[in-house]
């Protein structure tokens, strides 16, 4: 008995060794247990020459919750956001092309090829109804998706999206219009650490290898996302004339002191939806679900209530 419960420790003990020298199996535990919690499944499909890697759970009987995240971000991003959800709905989350595990063409990412991209997913896994939830550049392709496939949508939800002309220019854009370099694409590790700062008003906290292994998959990756923004600037797609062509009940959700995108886009969008609701979130940033994910969950499960009812 003695010997195996040393064995036990000494296990338990190689295995916080190993994650404290590996930032990258530490990482990988820590999606682990955050995917569990979720009661997440990780899936790949192929669709065209694509690999398409997500997340889904919940009943398939539910109704269908599509999550599409931002600029430089993944699935995970909505993990803990959509623990809140897996019990009554079927919820998907998935890295678009370009991102995460999903394949990276050399070929376009501006909104509308992403678009028809989130559709020919949802085609293949033979999903007829879905609500919609984006953040950022995921609002933008969301928000078109809704707008060309209206039948499909049963509700649709944007958290700070992108493609309005804000009536107050964001620091962001005012950065990029005076030459600034771009705060939203990591080429050194201190950048990693200005783009936390950012993006939230409180940053979530990560042990200092976490950050630097985020940080270093960040750099790695500057060119690609470097190459992403310039066709999301070059191929624009305003969303002015899109928002009109939405039948669907939409939530409006953004963290008041968002840096990236001003609130004030609300305003625009407020006046061209045909059944908008707006919920501002206070001392927030640009995502929401990350860094008030229980917050966050609460206005969207009120508003999914009273679209229900509606």
């Amino acid at each position: 008995m003695k010997k195996l419960i040393l064995g036990l420790m000494l296990l338990l003990a190689g295995i916080a060794g190993t994650l404290y020298f590996s930032p990258a199996a530490l990482v990988t535990s820590m999606r682990l247990v955050e995917r569990q919690l979720a009661e997440l499944d990780s899936k790949q499909l192929t669709v065209g020459d694509l690999s398409i890697h997500y997340y889904e759970g919940g009943p398939s009987s539910g109704e269908t919750l599509l999550m599409v995240h931002g600029f430089g971000a993944n699935k995970d991003n909505w993990l803990r956001f959509a623990r809140h959800f897996t019990a009554r709905y079927h919820v998907i989350a998935l890295d678009l092309p370009g991102f995460g595990d999903s394949s990276k063409p050399q070929a376009s990412y501006d909104v509308g090829t992403q678009t028809e991209r989130l559709a020919a997913f949802t085609a293949a896994l033979k999903i007829k109804r879905l609500h919609l939830i984006g953040n950022s550049m995921g609002g933008h392709i969301t928000a078109l998706y809704a707008a060309r496939y209206p039948q499909q949508v049963a509700s649709l939800a944007l958290f700070d999206n992108g493609g309005i002309d804000a009536p107050r220019k964001s620091e962001f854009i005012t950065r990029l219009e005076r030459g600034d370099a771009n705060p939203l694409v990591v080429k050194a590790p201190e950048d990693f650490e200005r783009l936390l700062e950012f993006v939230f008003v409180e940053p979530p906290p990560l042990p200092r290898g976490v950050k630097h292994y985020l940080a270093e998959q960040a750099i790695a990756n500057s060119a690609h996302y470097q190459q992403v923004f310039e066709h999301l600037v070059e191929r624009y797609i305003p969303l002015e004339p899109e928002l009109p062509k939405i039948q669907a009940p939409t939530l409006l959700l953004w963290g008041e002191h968002d840096r990236v995108l001003d609130v004030s886009s609300i305003e625009v969008m407020q006046a061209l939806l045909k059944q908008p609701s707006v919920v501002i979130m206070q001392d927030c940033g640009h995502a929401p679900m990350i860094e008030r994910p229980q917050e966050t969950a609460a206005h969207y499960q009120a508003f999914l209530n009273a679209s229900v009812r509606e």
